[in-house]
């Protein structure tokens, strides 16, 4: 599906054109939305604007981080949309010169949507591509926060709820938590990166005008790369966590089951010696032998229950 904006001289949008009357001297610069197209719509890029075979490539094959590349008269740039529910990737190709944006994706874009809506009532984005790019990266930079602060405050529960969770489960929980700010990390970075390349490029004209902006969207994107490296190290000090209560758990098990069994080796050793049943055994015979084993049975398992008390084992 293709729809076609175009923004004439005066600043007033006109929407749903042909692509030949967008191209037209009527409109300064003009938008070219590209979304989940056909074989047709695709060759578009190539029989109407010749974009480079490269990037027509990257565009139809799916490109593991965001990134920019510099061709003659037009910039191309790639960007990632994140899931908010399953964090997938919805990757976005954006075409940049001073007379068009062509934005290409296979699937629909819920960023781009929202910036088609705003379209008539944000004045500022009108005056050149390099604005409405700037927009585009802003909104979808801005996308990413709220993903951040539910990341935040799922390791904030895992912290707090640490006594009384399972340990598999917490750590089930944490192993999907690291996944998550993996996907955000390998996302955000190139998205970083993308943006110092365009605020240190000569490439774009008009930059200084808008750098201001860019900026803005370079300082968020330095505030998610802090906060995800803080969640990742707070995830790893709470998995530690987990497996030090786990271990001390065990331990615990294990030292009473020992002292348990510990009781068990002089009776044991009582009960075994007496049932050898040899025949000259004075105590056998004695009238009140059974009463007095017990007795020291008793006496046994008492004077090892004060002396493990002493010690501090129980």
């Amino acid at each position: 599906m293709i729809s076609v904006i175009g923004i004439d001289q005066k600043k007033k949008i006109f929407k749903d054109l042909t692509l030949s009357e967008a191209k037209s001297e009527k409109y300064s610069w003009y938008w070219v939305d590209i979304k989940e197209p056909t074989t047709e719509e695709i060759e578009i890029l190539s029989t109407e604007f010749h974009f480079h075979p490269l990037a027509i490539e990257d565009c139809v094959e799916y490109v593991q981080r965001p990134k920019i590349d510099y061709y003659e008269g037009y910039h191309f740039i790639i960007l990632h949309e994140l899931n908010k529910m399953e964090m997938d990737e919805n990757e976005i190709d954006l075409f940049v010169s001073e007379r068009f944006l062509v934005s290409f994706n296979l699937k629909s874009s819920s960023t781009l949507e929202i910036v088609k809506d705003q379209l008539s009532s944000e004045k500022r984005m009108t005056k050149s591509p390099l604005h409405f790019l700037h927009l585009i990266i802003d909104r979808l930079v801005d996308s990413y926060f709220p993903l951040m602060y539910r990341i935040e405050d799922e390791l904030g529960d895992l912290e707090f709820e640490q006594m009384k969770k399972s340990v598999n489960k917490a750590v089930e929980s944490l192993y999907d938590i690291r996944s998550d700010l993996s996907k955000i990390r390998r996302t955000v970075l190139p998205t970083r990166d993308l943006l110092y390349r365009i605020l240190n490029s000569s490439r774009f004209k008009d930059l200084s005008e808008h750098r201001i902006y860019f900026e803005d969207i370079y300082d968020h994107l330095m505030k998610l790369s802090d906060m995800i490296e803080a969640n990742r190290d707070l995830a790893a000090d709470i998995r530690e966590s987990y497996f030090s209560l786990s271990t001390e758990h065990m331990n615990n098990i294990m030292k009473t089951l020992t002292i348990i069994s510990s009781f068990f080796l002089p009776l044991t050793f009582i009960v075994g010696l007496y049932g050898m049943n040899f025949h000259y055994m004075p105590e056998l015979s004695w009238k009140y032998g059974y009463a007095f084993i017990l007795l020291v049975m008793g006496l046994v398992t008492v004077s090892m229950y004060i002396f493990f008390k002493r010690k501090g084992w129980f």
